[in-house]
């Protein structure tokens, strides 16, 4: 840590302060913000070091992206399956497959190049909801090979498909009764599963899916040269694996001066007892450091909505599917709530569906009415599809949303079309609807679901575009300045870290996002083609690739 004081010079600083929204300099000094404003002002803090490297760039807060996983920087050890065209961590170009023949050819290229006979081939990014009516089965993925083990994960992450080998050794055939098992008309498996309910069988025989691995320190690496790339100098993994090489990975690389990301961990608490998720989360939160703070709780209430595993009121899936999933039992969420809510966590509630979000918001009122927690900031993630009585009540009782907007460009068409019909896909992903009923709000990627870059991100918000350029909800369209709020101060405050990131202004990290260009300056609907330079993480400046 540099104890020197060194004054940044930039074109501009948006600052997303309201007292001082722009600048011009920023002193930095043991790595926070010593103060903003002119060069004039700032000198009078004593000896500094002018530093010019900026000065035809502009200087935002660091992005934080509130809703991403760790696995973005080791999911790319596995091919890329995905409809859409994709930049891996090292800037490398994927290309997009856009049908089933595409995938497999993929696949068996992939296959032919694997030496080991034992080794599982892995592979993810898939989603056969843009082949409309063609599903996977192991008939497609028995055409790869029957004697090696195949695992394919959807986009999601909520889905697999795997081949007949592994049914096969993992015990499922007609007569398994497992949820998570999707079945033909024959009452045969598909080869489809709900990868959180059959993943623990699955990875007895087959090995770990790519999205459940333990994460590895280069692993995080590269998770962090992601965020480089886009600007984003905090992230969360949102569903982290709280084992000892993940736990240990992260301890090591965010002890470094020269890693350009702070990491904020999500137990998954429903796959732990309760009583044990408390004592282990109690204990890590006292190990936080700057760059690694620990706090946030995870619970996954049901699937998604491309997927047709989220949960949906009357009349459901637009075209019939049934009602989706429940990954936590109704009945079991607001004792899990109520439990971590007494001891002061912070809880993250995946729901996608309005019918779980609806159950998720009835727990969290009936636990809010007997126990009032001022200022406890639970967060509703994804949170599609919900109502305006949905915000309406969230606004009254503190709840934060994370919406998913990146959803309106890659999968809107679909849904339009094939999962909500019209009019409610027009709702979802309600930003307008939460901020004027003062939800507080921020919006994600998910990534590695859709990729992390939040220009990107906002400019789904501001524009709602859909990839075939349809316009999915005018009405809930929000302007550049509040999509830059709820990727920066926005995103920070549904993580309790407002008082260290998502703002320029004395006392906080010195943490940028460093652009080529102005988005005040640039037309709305080139947000998403903003170039950025890099990030400056701890008064360091990191450069993209």
């Amino acid at each position: 840590m540099n104890n020197k004081t060194i004054i940044f010079k930039a074109k501009t600083i948006i600052t997303m302060n309201s007292y001082l929204p722009e600048a011009n300099h920023v002193a930095v000094r043991d790595g926070k913000i010593l103060g903003v404003g002119s060069l004039e002002d700032l000198q009078k803090w004593g000896e500094f070091e002018l530093n010019h490297q900026f000065s035809d760039k502009v200087l935002m807060p660091g992005f934080v992206e509130g809703h991403c996983h760790a696995p973005e920087g080791q999911i790319w050890d596995n091919p890329y399956l995905g409809f859409f065209g994709r930049r891996d961590p090292e800037g490398k170009w994927h290309p997009d497959l856009k049908n089933m023949d595409e995938v497999l050819e993929r696949l068996m290229e992939v296959e032919r190049s694997m030496e080991d006979p034992e080794e599982t081939l892995f592979a993810w990014g898939f989603d056969p909801i843009y082949y409309r009516s063609e599903r996977m089965t192991v008939k497609h993925l028995d055409s790869v090979s029957k004697s090696r083990h195949i695992i394919i994960m959807h986009a999601s992450g909520h889905l697999i498909n795997v081949n007949s080998l592994v049914l096969e050794r993992a015990g499922i055939d007609a007569s398994t009764e497992v949820p998570g098992v999707f079945k033909d008309e024959n009452c045969k498996p598909t080869g489809e599963l709900i990868s959180m309910a059959t993943r623990y069988i699955i990875q007895k025989v087959a090995g770990t899916p790519p999205f459940f691995n333990s994460m590895d320190a280069q692993g995080l690496r590269r998770f962090a040269a992601s965020a480089c790339n886009v600007g984003v100098t905090t992230a969360t993994d949102l569903a982290a694996r709280f084992d000892e090489v993940t736990l240990n990975a992260y301890r090591e690389v965010t002890a470094k001066d020269d890693f350009r990301l702070r990491i904020a961990p999500a137990m998954r608490i429903q796959e732990v007892p309760i009583p044990e998720g408390i004592a282990q989360m109690r204990e890590l939160k006292t190990t936080n450091t700057n760059k690694l703070h620990f706090g946030l709780c995870k619970i996954i209430v049901d699937g998604s909505i491309q997927g047709f595993t989220a949960r949906l009121k009357w009349p459901g899936y637009f075209n019939g599917s049934p009602e989706g999933a429940w990954y936590l039992p109704p009945e079991s969420l607001e004792r899990i709530i109520d439990a971590y809510h007494a001891e002061d966590m912070h809880l993250h509630i995946h729901t996608n569906g309005d019918e779980a979000t609806e159950v998720t918001i009835d727990a969290l009122e009936a636990v809010l009415n007997h126990n009032p927690r001022v200022d406890h900031r639970h967060t509703l993630q994804h949170c599609q599809m919900a109502e305006e009585v949905h915000f309406r009540r969230m606004g009254k009782l503190g709840i934060c949303v994370n919406l998913f907007s990146n959803h309106l460009f890659y999968w809107g068409d679909q849904h339009l079309e094939l999962t909500m019909g019209p009019d409610r896909a027009a709702r979802m992903d309600a930003t307008a609807t939460a901020k004027r009923h003062g939800v507080n709000f921020s919006i994600h990627s998910d990534a590695p679901v859709t990729p992390l870059a939040p220009l990107f991100t906002a400019w789904c918000a501001v524009n709602r575009k859909t990839a075939s350029g349809r316009i999915l909800g005018e009405h809930e369209r929000i302007s550049v300045t509040d999509a830059l709020h709820a990727i920066t101060i926005g995103a920070a405050y549904t993580l309790k870290l407002d008082h260290l990131v998502g703002s320029i202004e004395s006392g906080k990290f010195a943490d940028f996002a460093v652009l080529e260009e102005n988005p005040y300056e640039v037309a709305p609907e080139l947000l998403k083609d903003m170039r950025v330079w890099g990030t400056v993480v701890d008064g360091i400046p990191f450069q993209a690739v």
